[in-house]
């Protein structure tokens, strides 16, 4: 990836953080931490991989996107804000009622959405299925899914990867958010999901695992996946929840959490130091 794009991706991720922690204060409520650690992921694939258009995000031909982690949508409504889905002032509104931006993605009211999702593990299924529609419609479209470490620990997860693997799905990517965190605690003390790439891989998958804050790595990751023939693909993102606030970092309070007043201004300083160093490079 050349240095410019690269910190142009850096810069956008910034921002999206940005308007991660702007919606959680404003709604005194919601899912911060995994939220920040996808950003990158969110920044890459609607800035660079996804073929989309704002003006038309119904478009027959789009790539699909179903954020199967939809407890995380702060992060998903600040990346379709940037591309400019809807204005950045609706980030503000976040969870209140009658607003677009609700607590779990609304694919009826929020524009970009391509599926409505919050029950853990069913995501992934609605995205086997847009995958499958796809193939049996001759479409060349592709369907990206976001699923939580914490997530997988549903049965419905691996149910959809049989699916998956058995219809050979190569226009399925999927992407996990291996942060280590989950509501409880420690993933692999909760539910002990490892070793993730070997199950991912008895399911019939292509399996990277990558840094999911290096976006060369994330570049090459989604360029593999779109060569794979025969197969579905699946990319464990190792991130950071909570990643660019100094205190909501690796700190599992931040799954469900909103900063106070207080809290908010570190963050936005947090986050503006960073932003400032990105664009000093």
């Amino acid at each position: 990836m050349e240095n410019a794009e690269k910190k142009s991706l850096k810069i956008t991720a910034c921002h999206v953080r940005m308007g991660i922690i702007e919606g959680v204060f404003n709604a005194k409520s919601g899912h911060p931490g995994g939220s920040l650690s996808a950003a990158d992921l969110f920044t890459y694939l609607y800035f660079k991989e996804m073929n989309i258009d704002p003006k038309a995000p119904k478009a027959p031909g789009r790539d699909r996107f179903v954020l199967s982690k939809g407890h995380t949508c702060p992060g998903l409504y600040s990346t379709l804000a940037l591309r400019g889905y809807f204005p950045q002032e609706e980030l503000k509104s976040l969870r209140h009622i009658g607003a677009m931006l609700q607590g779990h993605p609304d694919m009826k009211g929020t524009p970009g959405v391509d599926m409505s999702t919050g029950s853990l593990g069913q995501g992934i299924s609605a995205a086997c299925g847009m995958a499958l529609a796809g193939k049996l419609d001759g479409k060349d479209y592709r369907v990206y899914s976001l699923l939580g470490d914490g997530e997988i620990e549903e049965g419905q997860v691996w149910e959809a990867a049989m699916f998956a693997g058995h219809h050979k799905l190569d226009n399925l990517c999927l992407i996990v958010d291996n942060n280590g965190l989950q509501i409880d605690g420690p993933v692999e003390e909760v539910g002990g999901v490892g070793p993730i790439d070997k199950k991912f891989e008895a399911f019939g998958f292509d399996v990277q695992t990558i840094d999911g804050h290096d976006f060369d790595a994330i570049e090459a990751a989604f360029q593999h996946a779109k060569t794979v023939k025969g197969k579905p693909s699946v990319i464990i993102a190792k991130t950071v929840k909570g990643k660019g606030v100094s205190f909501m970092e690796n700190q599992v309070g931040w799954h469900g959490a909103a900063p106070n007043a207080e809290q908010y201004e570190t963050a936005m300083a947090d986050l503006k130091k960073i932003l400032a160093e990105v664009e000093a490079e």
